[in-house]
C-alpha cells in the first residue's frame, strides 16, 4: 500500500514526497488508526502550553468556586484514566457565554461556564471533559498541523508547475484546489476527529467511572440547544458531525462502553 501511494504521489514533486518519506507514524489509543506526523508531539505541546498561558492572561477565569471544584474533580478522574504521558494537567474555567470547551496539546483544559447548564451534572461534564481530553490523547492538535503542511506544500508544488499558464488559469486552478482540499480533506478529518475524541472520551468517562449513558443524554440536550441557537447547514461543510449522527455513533458503543463501567465501579450487570 505505501509503495503504490508513494509512486502516486511521485508526479506532485520532491517536496512533497520527501516530507512524506520522513514523516513519523503514530497510531491513535483505542481505535488503532494510524497517523502521518510532520509535527512532533514536543512541538505541539510547546504551542499548546505556550497558547493555553497567553488564554489565561487574555480571557477572564471564573471565580465561582462550586463550578472550579466540579472541572478539577472531574477532570482529575479523567485524567487518571487517560494515556497521555508526560501531560501536564490543567483545568481552568473561562467565565463566557459560548457553549463550548476545548483541551490543547500537552494536557491543558478549557471549560466555558456557557456550557455548564448543558452537562447540567458531574456526569454530563465528564462526558464534555472525556471528549476533549481524547483530542490531547489522540494528537490532533498535531495532527491537523501536518495536514495543514502537507496543504501548503501541495499548493506551493502546484503554482509552481502552473507558473507559465495563463494567469486566469492559474488563479481558477487555485481556487479549485483552496475549495477542494477544504471540503474533500480538511473537513471530513475534522469530523473524524470529532467523532474519534466521541469514541475514545465515552470509554474515558466510563473507566472513570461515570456512566456513559449521560454522554448521549448530554448531547441530545446540546442538539436542542444548537436548534434553539440557529445551528446546523450542511453536514460536507460542517466540522463537527451532525448532532444526530453522534448520537446514533454513541449509542452503538454504548454496549463496550457500559463493559468498562461496570468494570471501573465493579456495579452489578
Amino acid at each position: 500500500m505505501k509503495t503504490r501511494i508513494i509512486r502516486w504521489l511521485a508526479p506532485l514533486g520532491p517536496g512533497l514526497l520527501g516530507l512524506l518519506l520522513v514523516a513519523g507514524c503514530a497510531t491513535v489509543p483505542e481505535t488503532g488508526r494510524r497517523q502521518v506526523m510532520l509535527v512532533s508531539g514536543a512541538q505541539a505541546t510547546q504551542l499548546g502550553l505556550s497558547s493555553f498561558e497567553q488564554m489565561k492572561k487574555e480571557q477572564p477565569i471564573s471565580k465561582n468556586a462550586a463550578a472550579n471544584a466540579l472541572v478539577q474533580k472531574v477532570g482529575q478522574r479523567i485524567a487518571a484514566v487517560a494515556p497521555l504521558p508526560n501531560a501536564q494537567w490543567e483545568f481552568v474555567v473561562f467565565e463566557s457565554k459560548e457553549a463550548n470547551a476545548f483541551c490543547l496539546p500537552g494536557g491543558k483544559v478549557g471549560v466555558y461556564t456557557g456550557i455548564l447548564p448543558i452537562t447540567r451534572d458531574e456526569a454530563g461534564l465528564a462526558a464534555v471533559i472525556g471528549h476533549e481530553v481524547a483530542h490531547a490523547v489522540a494528537q490532533h492538535g498535531a495532527e491537523r498541523m501536518s495536514q495543514e503542511i502537507l496543504r501548503q506544500t501541495g499548493g506551493e508544488l502546484l503554482a509552481a508547475g502552473l507558473s507559465g499558464s495563463d494567469p486566469r488559469t492559474q488563479a481558477l486552478v487555485s481556487l479549485a484546489y483552496g475549495v477542494g482540499t477544504q471540503v474533500g480533506a480538511i473537513l471530513p478529518y475534522s469530523r473524524l476527529h470529532e467523532s474519534e475524541a466521541d469514541e475514545m472520551g465515552l470509554f474515558y468517562m466510563a473507566r472513570a467511572g461515570y456512566d456513559p449513558q449521560a454522554a448521549v443524554e448530554f448531547w441530545q440536550r446540546f442538539s436542542e440547544y444548537n436548534q434553539q441557537a440557529g445551528g446546523g447547514g450542511p453536514s460536507f461543510l460542517s466540522t463537527h458531525p451532525v448532532d444526530s449522527v453522534r448520537i446514533r455513533q454513541l449509542q452503538q458503543l454504548m454496549p463496550r462502553a457500559r463493559e468498562e463501567y461496570l468494570k471501573a465501579t465493579g456495579a452489578a450487570r
